[in-house]
């Protein structure tokens, strides 16, 4: 059964949303009756029915509420921006659906892109929530100088970079806890931000022998935390 996004639903909104509702009547041909799924994206996962049908508008009644618990591990991926966008766009879809908390993006020295569009990649993390049949939409941060995401908490921190003198794997050095993992842009962190990020308590590790892009080193680092704690 599909999946729905409606935000809304802990205020009382009892109808999808324009696309959503375009969704359910032209494509899928919803009829007062059918059951429907939906999440808020903060955990909860909802039964509910068609009440009501027009060619541009959808609503429901929830008959059932089902709260997901939060994961014991959580997952904070910070990287820079590349200059395709459609790249960042892809890193964050396939993130969404493996499973990640956070996603922030960092300004670097050698960061090839300064502007992010926030409407369009939360776009993506959506239908990656619904596609995935997640309950938790990401928090996605806009970008942000390294000062700022080096300062952030976490239990571990990393930073993984091209250094083939570091044999440190992420995969070893993690362990079962709340995760902030820095990837950097195309030309690498500057020698100077990673001395920053170490003083901050940011460990050196590899994702492996091969020179990753960007957005894959970032899908890989997910998709470790995510294995080690599975």
């Amino acid at each position: 059964m599909p999946l729905f996004y409606q935000p809304l639903i802990p205020e009382g909104i009892r109808s999808l949303e324009h696309e959503e509702s375009r969704h359910a009547v032209k494509v899928l041909r919803l009829k007062s009756g059918d059951p429907l799924q939906l999440t808020d994206g903060k955990g909860s996962l909802y039964k509910a029915v068609v009440t009501e049908i027009s060619k541009s508008s959808c609503h429901f009644s929830i008959s059932e509420t089902i709260r997901i618990p939060e994961r014991n591990f959580s997952i904070h991926v910070a990287i820079a921006p590349t200059k395709n966008t459609d790249r960042m766009e892809w890193f964050v879809e396939k993130v969404t659906e493996i499973g990640i908390e956070e996603i922030s993006f960092i300004q670097c020295e050698n960061s090839e892109r300064m502007v992010i569009n926030m409407e369009r990649i939360t776009k993506k993390a959506i239908s990656a929530v619904k596609q995935a049949g997640q309950v938790r939409l990401p928090t996605i941060h806009p970008i942000s100088n390294i000062e700022t995401i080096i300062a952030q908490p976490a239990d571990q921190k990393f930073i993984a970079h091209v250094d083939h003198n570091n044999p440190k794997h992420l995969k070893e050095a993690a362990l079962q806890s709340n995760y902030l993992v820095l990837i950097g842009p195309e030309g690498d962190f500057t020698q100077q931000e990673i001395d920053k990020a170490t003083e901050k308590g940011f460990e050196k590790v590899s994702l492996g022998p091969s020179i990753l892009r960007t957005e894959t080193a970032g899908l890989v680092a997910c998709h470790i935390l995510n294995l080690i704690n599975t």
